[in-house]
């Protein structure tokens, strides 16, 4: 077996200041391995910034599910959908769609269900390990509502999620119905007609958690370059020997790319090829007279609010138009008019927005077309290891990805729990 890391090389460089680098490089340093992180802007400032910042075991899915490819034909032109699709003339976008319609199938949903449920069994003992070591996490966990208009929605979503739970996380019984649903969380709205709560799904405010992780990693002695752009690698004899970048080379005995969707790029200078799509997200914060006790799925819409920092955070919509973060204002109001459905009148018009809320957010999320990530070695580098493509799962997955794939860099040994991950699989 070809050992993955050589301490007398240099450090591992984990290229990436997200959620999934952070993690990694903790594990990595807890172990008591030299560490360096490469961000090309501040820790935490991707798609790791605006996101919900559930930590769910309920809502681990792959994107690629039955009945999704009509879902996004129909979004066509519609730019106030859940979920919107725009096409483009790019042949890499064509094979990616063509890939992910081809992972809608009900087998490849349970198979990535599966190994993602898998993967995720020990999430929140990693997240009690953190706190335990002095990282403040911010996690709470108040348990999810899932709000619905109609009860007929409601009971098909619920058959299906107490389906796959399959004993991975506690389900309700059975749905609530009529006047007393609105009743699971006193910010819902009495147009919620059926709602059931998962208890002990978690939320956390995932700047904070950046941040909590980048203060560790410093106590930790790991040094990090924060606005330094990664270009490239310097390799000889399969193996990286440096990481290259704007303000000259790191020499390094081992390197994790978890650069989200910056990552092809990255793989591409070392002879690989990732077919990963950004999948645009859309969120921001507002005061509500009555804010969520809960975490809220707001299931015809498909958007979400959380309770974080003494504000609710909202946020929805699967957009994939290309790998760029330009934001389209529809879009914001779009989520804003579907929450408006669940939450009450808490705007009048959308022109009342632009006052109303702060922090407006758009981030790309890593997709690749079967929905799972890779986290795995890089073929055909012996140190150079890859953890990119978490899509929505990102703040849920981060310390399980970091605690496996640190097991990786260091034995060389792939954990069973990431097989389901690998790289090869999208070469088929």
């Amino acid at each position: 077996m070809t050992q993955a890391f050589d301490d007398r090389a240099g450090p591992v460089v984990v290229v990436g200041g997200g959620v999934i680098g952070l993690c990694t490089a903790y594990y990595l340093a807890a172990a008591g391995v030299a560490v360096e992180v490469v961000e090309r802007r501040g820790l935490g400032s991707g798609a790791s910034r605006g996101n919900a910042g559930w930590v769910c075991l309920s809502h681990s899915t792959p994107v690629p599910a039955p009945g999704i490819v009509r879902y996004a034909l129909r979004s066509l032109g519609r730019p106030d959908s859940p979920l919107y699709l725009r096409p483009l003339p790019d042949p890499a976008f064509v094979r990616w769609l063509w890939r992910f319609w081809r992972s809608s199938t009900p087998a490849a949903f349970r198979r990535g269900y599966a190994a993602i449920a898998e993967l995720n069994r020990g999430t929140f003992d990693l997240f009690d390990g953190l706190r335990a070591a002095g990282v403040d996490t911010t996690l709470t966990r108040p348990g999810m509502v899932h709000a619905f208009l109609s009860e007929a929605e409601a009971r098909h979503h619920h058959a299906l999620q107490r389906e796959m739970a399959d004993g991975h996380y506690p389900m309700p019984a059975d749905v609530t119905t009529g006047p007393e649903a609105h009743l699971l969380d006193g910010a819902l709205s009495p147009r919620v007609r059926a709602a059931y709560l998962v208890e002990g799904e978690g939320v956390v405010d995932p700047e904070a958690f950046a941040r909590a992780l980048g203060e560790a990693l410093a106590a930790q002695g790991v040094k990090v370059h924060e606005n330094a752009e990664a270009i490239g690698f310097r390799t000889a004899g399969g193996r990286v020997t440096a990481l290259r970048n704007a303000q000259g080379d790191i020499p390094c005995g081992a390197v994790v790319i978890a650069a989200g969707t910056r990552s092809p790029g990255l793989l591409r200078s070392l002879g690989q090829t990732l077919p990963l799509q950004a999948g645009k997200g859309y969120s921001f914060s507002v005061d509500l007279d009555q804010a969520p006790s809960h975490t809220l799925y707001f299931g015809e819409r498909r958007a979400v609010a959380s309770p974080i920092g003494g504000t609710t955070r909202i946020g929805g919509t699967m957009e994939l138009s290309g790998n760029n973060n330009r934001l389209d204002w529809r879009r914001i109001v779009a989520v804003a008019l579907a929450s408006r459905q669940y939450l009450g009148r808490w705007f009048d018009d959308p022109d009342d927005l632009v006052g109303l809320i702060r922090d407006p957010w758009v981030g790309g999320r890593p997709f690749l077309p079967d929905g799972l990530p890779v986290i795995d070695r890089v073929p055909g580098h012996d140190n150079a290891f890859a953890a990119t493509g978490h899509g929505m799962l990102g703040v849920t997955l981060g310390p399980v990805t970091g605690h496996r794939l640190a097991e990786y860099v260091l034995t060389g040994h792939r954990p069973g729990a990431l097989t389901p991950f690998r790289y090869d699989r999208l070469r088929h």
